[in-house]
């Protein structure tokens, strides 16, 4: 690269050399984010680690996971409450509940019923799910006198331990979310067998305005 001294040149001379100063200083940081970005990707990719029961020849049994050291519990495996995580009281079926079921827990157990009992029980509870449709087993409606009779915690057992052909949810489903999902099995048996009684006083007269039929011409 020439300069002209005479003419300007000192000052385009000093405005060439910073504008390669810039260039390079920018090759620089970017070469520099370059190789860190490749030092993470290097690292992501290639890790101390052992995967999910992956062998070792570290440890005599062959094992890369460790037992559990005897005697101890697990943070929050500790199950103390025999309600809660038995559905019983003193080994025996209990019709409660181990905690207020609120309408959020209603709405819960219904997301919860949706998608893990409607294939085989319906929407309604009355055993006839897609799966039944398509040519499997039926199971009990849920509005069976001998199942509306039923405490709350024989459901809660039957989620947690399966039942004839149904198999266990208890590695899928959390105990409180089937305790939720019996509440609203127990829902879904009021709606189909509910009374006016049942009704509150105040919504009684809209309840049977909206169902009275009226007669043809009738205004």
């Amino acid at each position: 690269m020439k300069f002209n001294f005479h003419r300007g040149g000192k000052r385009d001379a000093h405005a060439g050399i910073g504008r390669i100063l810039l260039r390079m200083r920018r090759l620089a940081c970017l070469g520099g984010v370059a190789m860190l970005l490749a030092g993470c990707r290097l690292d992501m990719h290639i890790q101390p680690k052992y995967l999910p029961d992956e062998p070792s020849n570290f440890f005599d049994d062959g094992r890369s996971e460790r037992p559990v050291v005897p005697g101890t519990v697990a943070r929050g495996q500790l199950h103390t409450d025999e309600l809660l995580y038995t559905g019983k009281e003193n080994g025996v079926v209990a019709d409660k509940f181990p905690f207020p079921m609120t309408r959020a827990d209603l709405e819960r157990g219904r997301e919860r019923y949706n998608i893990y009992c409607t294939p085989c029980h319906d929407y309604t509870g009355g055993g006839q799910g897609m799966i039944v449709q398509r040519g499997f087993p039926s199971p009990p409606s849920f509005h069976l006198e001998s199942l509306r009779k039923a405490p709350a915690g024989h459901f809660f057992e039957v989620i947690t331990n399966g039942f004839g052909s149904m198999y266990s949810y208890a590695s899928r489903v959390e105990p409180e979310d089937r305790w939720r999902i019996a509440a609203y099995i127990r829902a879904l048996q009021l709606s189909q067998h509910a009374t006016m009684q049942d009704v509150p006083e105040n919504e009684r007269a809209n309840l049977a305005e909206k169902n009275s039929v009226k007669a043809p011409g009738q205004p």
